[in-house]
């Protein structure tokens, strides 16, 4: 994985609770990405479905599913990996439900899968009140996955906020950090770019941020945004459009071995002070 150069992209939708238009939609703008160039595409959080936890259940399904399914003949028709930023996840429980980032290789197969841990619990008052672990149980495993030309940490939206969930992954070898997000538009146009940013300058990776914008019928306002940045924090992509769009950009994947020679951050750690539950091995 020395100097390979590739197209990415970072899809933005505008999701609500008809999960038939998400997904066609969701396939237009992929079509688009394709036909861009990109060879890794990145859909937002709740992708198929942004709507009342009361269809959860008629929405989620197991993974691999229908869904999964369908995209995964889309990636293996034009060789491409599809990283379905987040869905519904189904458990084997009934009553419970996962909201998981799912990718899937060139081949059509489903490479790996993450269940965000961290749940969008917060009480700004008069700005955010938001409770997401009233409907989705927190996963408990942080996932990295080898890709054809990058090793992908993966991590949704308001796991963007604990920046030793990224350092984690860096220390297990991801170069590239996916956020696909549905970010509150309030705490958004404070945090959003300059968390993206952190992460990618903390850990000297690239960044790939799809998200969704707009506002659902049910009230749920998306700062959009979809941004790719650099090991240097450079911002090579990013959206200014209130609805959909499709952010491309080509990355360097050198250029995260040459951030790290300059500025070895992971090697002058010093772990044995911080007190941290962190794993300090590279994998």
């Amino acid at each position: 994985m020395g100097d390979v150069e590739i197209t990415v992209a970072a899809l933005q939708l505008t999701s609500g609770a008809d999960e038939v238009h998400n997904v066609e939609r969701a396939l237009a703008l992929l079509e688009d990405a394709i036909a861009r160039g990109a060879t890794y595409i990145q859909l937002p959080e709740y992708f198929n479905y942004y709507g009342s936890a009361s269809r959860y259940e008629q929405v989620a399904e197991l993974i691999p599913g229908p869904l999964t399914r369908r995209l995964g003949e889309l990636a293996l028709a034009h060789r491409v990996t599809i990283h379905v930023g987040s869905m519904l996840e189904r458990s084997r429980d009934a009553t419970q439900f996962f909201n998981t980032s799912v990718v899937i290789g060139r081949d059509g197969e489903v490479r790996a899968t993450y269940r965000k841990v961290h749940l969008f619990d917060i009480e700004v008052p008069g700005e955010v009140s938001y409770r997401e672990s009233r409907a989705i149980g927190a996963g408990r495993e942080l996932v990295t996955v080898e890709l054809e030309e990058f090793t992908l940490g993966l991590s949704i939206c308001f796991d963007v906020r604990f920046p030793e969930l990224y350092r984690t992954l860096a220390l297990r070898g991801a170069t590239v950090l996916a956020i696909p997000s549905a970010f509150n538009a309030r705490t958004g146009r404070a945090h959003w770019e300059v968390l993206v940013r952190a992460r990618a300058i903390e850990n000297l990776c690239f960044v790939i941020a799809a998200a969704q914008a707009g506002t659902t019928a049910q009230g749920l306002a998306s700062y959009g945004h979809a941004m790719i940045v650099d090991p240097w924090g450079e911002v090579l992509a990013t959206s200014d459009a209130a609805g959909e769009d499709v952010v491309v950009a080509s990355i360097d994947l050198g250029e995260v071995a040459r951030r790290r020679a300059q500025i070895a951050t992971l090697e002058l750690r010093r772990p044995d002070l911080y007190g941290l539950d962190v794993d300090a091995e590279h994998h």
